[in-house]
């Protein structure tokens, strides 16, 4: 049954026979009632599933840094979507089921903010890892820092989303305990104060144990 939320010319939500209404950011929209198929799948369909499923639960590990990276792109999609919209072709090879991640293409953010000069990352403790850059005279002092660090053999993310500023020159993260002893790939952004800009997010490189 559907219903008139703002009267006769007000959105519609519900069904109406073959028809839904819902909402999406404050967005009224009507699609076709979905049909469930009685064919069963074709290899490339499995495929193509299989590897839209991989990315998906890649990315997802990393919500919390794409919710802010892809935040001003999100404008008629969620920022999960724009973030796989960004990584499907590029980041994901071979063909399912073996599929691999070319960590160095990841992309957890998106824009026009000046990037950090030269970041490079070490471990400098089983659970600790410091990151420093040099100055930026291009950017402004109190952008934020966004660090992430990933573990491929557990597909665990830690990290955090501001704190640290561009003008510190340096950042320091402990990271969650279960990630001690594991490879880690190491990202790191930056946003503004307001959260109303972004830059590109930069890739450190794998960081081994000590």
């Amino acid at each position: 049954m559907a219903k008139l939320t703002s009267g006769i010319f007000g959105p519609i939500s519900g069904t109406i026979g073959g028809v839904v209404g819902a909402h999406w950011k404050d967005i009224a929209y009507v699609r076709s009632k979905p049909k469930k198929s009685t064919k069963p799948p074709t290899a490339a369909q499995i495929a193509n599933r299989g590897k839209f499923n991989f990315v998906q639960a890649l990315l997802m590990s990393f919500q919390p840094f794409i919710t802010i990276g892809f935040k001003n792109m999100a404008r008629s999609k969620t920022e999960l979507n724009v973030a796989f919209s960004q990584n499907y072709k590029q980041t994901v090879t071979g063909v399912y089921p073996d599929l691999l991640v070319d960590y160095s293409k990841l992309t957890l953010s998106k824009g026009t903010l000046q990037a950090l000069i030269a970041p490079e990352a070490q471990i400098i403790a089983p659970d600790v890892i410091k990151v420093a850059w040099l100055t930026n005279l291009l950017g402004t002092f109190d952008d934020q820092i966004m660090l992430a660090v990933y573990s491929p053999e557990l597909k665990i993310a830690d990290g955090f989303v501001g704190g640290s500023k561009r003008r510190d020159k340096e950042c320091t993260l402990k990271f969650n305990p279960k990630l001690i002893g594991k490879s880690l790939e190491v990202y790191i952004s930056v946003f503004s104060l307001n959260g109303s800009r972004v830059a590109n997010s930069q890739y450190l490189g794998r960081i081994e144990p000590i």
